[in-house]
């Protein structure tokens, strides 16, 4: 017995060790910025420079040209954009590199926002002609607000743009963040002739690649080999030897304070600075580390099996109609086939389809380790926020939803479909992709869809009747705010015009209402009534002032 005790503890204390080195080597992080600012084209490169794939797609890919990898949905394809976020996972220099695509555009920022918190660090991508765009501002927020440490790109700067000087000073004056240049672009605004290496005191030139499809060959010259035959050297001289006056060396501590960012400068397109990138979120970014549970009490990573659910997305594979959820591991060891419970129902469940993503191509994983993202198949009962465990109890905070800015009403046109159409909007509010409100008194027969944007729209009526088959049509619904309600308020809230309450997936009452100044009347003539703010965006980063 004796004997067997001791095993065990070897045993335990083996796995703790095992548990601690493959934390150690993951890297997870997510890639964000304002739409059009590269932040796919950089997802398809890292790709490509990690040996993943052979030739990068294209965002817009033209006919006989191959798509971006993360971009794998068709109306994605169609627009051009990104309207999910996509997890992508690979080898690099020795590490697992766990990568999320996040959607660019403010209508998906709910997506992007349960996204960062299954990363431990981000890149931020800024375009060199524009610098600091609305969304980028938005973002870092949330990044601050989690406390993610940011590696900074500079993108475009193969194209006639802002000085990078000036790009510098905006994200000190802009992000109260102090940037630390780790690269310097050399050459006149649209000619981009190099990089220079800041760790290495060396600068690269690239060869040009068709389309930047293959990897683009480098050689590495040192700064003081180099002469004014190179075009544009001559200004950044200068600029370099002004940044080598203020310091070369990272403060690492002021980086995982998220005081600090690393900034790099390139072009994703034609793969300038692509490889000093991604070497540098190997280097800098940390492996995952302890998380906080509901209670505040930090979870170690060589804990038992601990993960929580950031993603749940249907039909990622056509032919069989699948459900998956997206849980980060943040502790223990996670086994398929292990039977985990769920926090919220207590439900246990095995886990016998495993899959690692890579865009919508898929393989199956027979173990995972803290900070690696895991796709489980057919997991029906999992919803966005779940916390899932193995032998203890552990729960990690919820992700929060949006308050919903505009409403339409929707209903199907081929009432034979009605049943495809139900099954549609439920997947579709499990996701997150909409909202759907409902009057008891209808049910599913006319819901109520609410969103933040009104792209989200567009994506659901195309899911709608592209996925399940359901054709649909949208009307506008009278009503402009909404704030959370009891039951007891509800009975005298739908007994007002202009008003009406309607009852959200996760069992909240909504009240609807035509505008402000009707509910500011509400309020003032009936304080009895419950009428609470629903969680705006800006409460959810720090700021009630919404």
């Amino acid at each position: 017995m004796l004997f067997g005790r001791r095993s065990s503890t070897i045993d335990s204390v083996s796995m703790s060790e095992r548990v601690r080195e493959e934390a150690a080597r993951r890297r997870t992080f997510a890639i964000i910025s304002h739409p059009d600012a590269g932040k796919t084209t950089l997802t398809e490169k890292f790709l490509l420079y990690s040996g993943s794939i052979a030739v990068a797609g294209s965002v817009k890919a033209r006919s006989g040209r191959r798509s971006a990898t993360s971009d794998w949905m068709e109306l994605e394809q169609k627009r051009g954009i990104s309207i999910t976020s996509t997890a992508l996972q690979f080898d690099y220099r020795d590490c697992i590199v766990n990568l999320l695509d996040t959607p660019g555009h403010r209508d998906f920022s709910e997506d992007t926002y349960r996204v960062l918190a299954a990363t431990d660090a981000a890149v931020m991508v800024i375009d060199g002609s524009k610098g600091i765009e609305p969304q980028t501002l938005k973002l870092f927020e949330v990044c601050r607000q989690r406390e993610i440490p940011i590696l900074t790109f500079v993108n475009k700067c193969d194209r006639p743009g802002r000085a990078p000087l000036e790009l510098i000073d905006e994200i000190e004056s802009m992000l109260q963040l102090r940037p630390m240049p780790m690269s310097w672009p050399v050459g006149v605004p649209g000619d981009l002739r190099g990089i220079v290496d800041r760790s290495t005191s060396q600068f690269i030139r690239y060869d040009r690649t068709a389309r930047g499809a293959t990897e683009s060959l480098e050689e590495r010259i040192e700064l003081s080999d180099l002469d004014d035959s190179v075009s544009g050297w001559d200004e950044a001289r200068e600029e370099v030897e002004l940044l080598d006056a203020l310091g070369s060396e990272i403060d690492y501590k002021g980086f995982l304070a998220g005081e600090v960012t690393p900034v790099f400068f390139g072009s994703a397109l034609t793969n300038f600075g692509v490889r000093l990138l991604l070497d540098a979120v190997i280097d800098l970014a940390p492996a995952p580390s302890s998380r906080l549970d509901i209670d505040n009490v930090p979870q170690p990573v060589d804990a038992g099996f601990s993960a929580f659910a950031f993603k749940v997305q249907a039909n990622t594979d056509k032919s069989h109609r699948d459900r998956i959820a997206y849980v980060r591991v943040c502790s223990g060891r996670f086994e398929r086939g292990m039977n985990v419970t769920q926090s919220r129902t207590g439900k246990p469940f095995a886990t016998k389809y495993a899959h690692t993503m890579f865009g919508s191509d898929r393989s199956t994983v027979e173990e995972a380790w803290p900070g690696d993202v895991v796709a489980l198949v057919n997991a029906m009962d999992v919803r966005v926020g779940d916390t899932l465990y193995g032998k203890e109890l552990i729960k990690f905070p919820t992700i929060p939803s949006f308050a919903p800015e505009i409403f339409r009403r929707i209903r199907v046109t081929d009432t034979s479909r009605f049943k495809q159409f139900r099954r549609g909007l439920i997947q579709l509010d499990e996701e997150g992709v909409i909202q759907v409100l409902r009057d008891p008194d209808v049910g599913d027969v006319e819901p109520t869809l609410a969103a933040v944007g009104m792209m989200q729209f567009e994506v659901a009526t195309h899911r709608l009747e592209n996925e399940f088959g359901a054709p649909v049509i949208l009307t506008n619904a009278p009503f402009n705010v909404a704030r959370r309600t009891d039951a007891e308020s509800a009975v005298e809230i739908r007994r007002l015009p202009g008003a009406t309450v309607l009852g959200r997936s996760d069992g909240a009452l909504l009240a609807l209402f035509e505008n402000e100044y009707y509910l500011q009347r509400i309020q003032n003539e009936k304080d009895h009534l419950v009428l609470e703010r629903v969680l705006a965006e800006q409460e959810w980063l720090g700021d009630g002032s919404s």
